[in-house]
């Protein structure tokens, strides 16, 4: 599907970003727009796109490591599989956020948007840093390869996981308010039941 065989960008196979580095910028982005986007799919999208590369090398399939996963086309597909299974674990991830004390609040459509996106994000990130990633196959286009120094990549994924600490921050704070109410009803039917138990 593609030719890695140029050594010029043999430093960019080689010493790829493991998925790791993607949380940075996908928890940064999940969490300042968690109004629009379901924080844990968007992440999880994220991680889920490296399944290609870890199949590909336990197979020992070879070059190149990113392929039909990686594309926006395709990534598209997988994102919305993504969402379809993620949808059943509802309960699971408001669990989740419960501990992480995140208001969380979603839908099938939100986790369907998510889900891409989140595909999406990881492909885009990807294709700045590896040549062998066909973004927008069946195009042979990389427009977006090296916009961003190279060396630089690591760095600002870092820094973006640290920088998740501000939404993140917001979001806490906003938790009590946001589940205030819910728990204001839920005293008051504790306090109607005892009323009532008390006429009988």
């Amino acid at each position: 599907m593609l030719s890695t065989k140029d050594p010029k960008h043999k430093r960019s196979l080689l010493t790829m970003p493991f998925t790791p580095y993607h949380f940075g910028p996908s928890v940064f982005v999940g969490l300042a727009l968690r109004r629009w986007l379901d924080v844990p799919v968007f992440v999880l999208a994220n991680v889920i796109v490296d399944i290609e590369v870890l199949v590909i090398a336990v197979l020992g399939l070879g070059r190149p490591q990113h392929r039909y996963a990686h594309t926006l086309l395709i990534g598209a597909g997988l994102g919305i599989i993504w969402a379809v299974a993620a949808y059943p674990a509802r309960p699971l991830f408001e669990r989740l956020m419960q501990l992480l004390r995140i208001p969380y609040e979603t839908n099938f459509w939100k986790m369907l948007v998510s889900g891409v996106l989140g595909v999406w994000f990881h492909v885009l990130i990807d294709g700045i840093y590896h040549w062998d990633v066909p973004m927008f196959w069946p195009s042979k286009a990389k427009p977006l390869f090296n916009i961003i120094p190279h060396d630089w990549i690591k760095p600002i994924c870092v820094i973006f996981f640290f920088a998740a600490l501000i939404p993140y921050t917001f979001a806490a704070k906003s938790y009590p308010k946001e589940t205030k109410p819910a728990e204001n009803e839920q005293k008051q039917k504790s306090t109607d039941a005892v009323s009532n138990n008390k006429r009988i």
